[in-house]
């Protein structure tokens, strides 16, 4: 069995610490989990990329909701780009859609654009799209590397057939990356039944915002 990769999605520094000691590949760094992340704090960012020497990506969201932007909205979402470019991160997660539920190609595409040379993330607004077979080709055609998704389900059991069905046409044009009720419990199903590369997980087990350390570790060691 291949080696699989470790996202971590963090909500304070002390989370980005504990996913970096206990074996994480990569922090997704962003704010206000109720809202299911939104941009982070620059000022924590800062902090977060001095204490990292693992991979950080950095969500691009000015709100929580759904992921139709005003036109507002999007400057604020190129801004933050342009700003977040220069703490020397390792790439950007974001996700526009139209109000039909299609991929927003052109928004996105500037987006990826303006990111480089890093790479992007379409993360969960991938989960509410109405076409999954096409918008998997959109997400592509925009430059994408990465899809972050549960398989359009509440969590990546329930959406388990879907994945797997997305890694299989994806045919390493792009990662999947399952993610959404990822836990060390269930991860190994999810590399057995999916084959996917990399998973994401916030390995917070309590009622609080922060990582736990041991499941960090778990997560890690079931995908080895």
């Amino acid at each position: 069995m291949k080696e699989c990769k470790l996202e971590i999605a963090c909500f304070n520094l002390q989370s980005a610490i504990i996913a970096q000691q206990n074996g994480a590949d990569r922090v997704e760094l962003c704010a206000n989990m109720k809202d299911g992340g939104t941009t982070p704090n620059f000022e924590i960012t800062i902090a977060v990329r001095e204490i990292l020497s693992i991979d950080l990506n950095i969500m691009i969201r000015p709100r929580g909701g759904n992921f139709v932007y005003s036109d507002g909205e999007f400057e604020e979402m190129k801004t933050e780009i342009i700003q977040f470019k220069k703490l020397d991160v390792d790439g950007f997660v974001f996700g526009i859609l139209k109000e039909d539920g299609s991929v927003n190609k052109e928004q996105n595409k500037e987006l990826v654009a303006l990111a480089q040379p890093f790479p992007c993330t379409f993360h969960r607004a991938f989960d509410v799209v109405k076409d999954i077979n096409q918008s998997l080709e959109s997400v592509i055609e925009c430059g994408f590397k990465t899809i972050l998704t549960s398989g359009q389900e509440k969590n990546v059991v329930e959406g388990i057939d879907v994945l797997a069905e997305l890694v299989e046409k994806a045919n390493n044009r792009i990662t999947i990356m399952p993610g959404g009720g990822l836990r060390s419990f269930n991860i190994a199903l999810l590399k057995q039944k999916t084959n996917a590369s990399f998973y994401h997980s916030s390995a917070i087990t309590d009622s609080s915002e922060t990582a736990n350390g041991d499941e960090v570790k778990a997560l890690k060691s079931n995908i080895i």
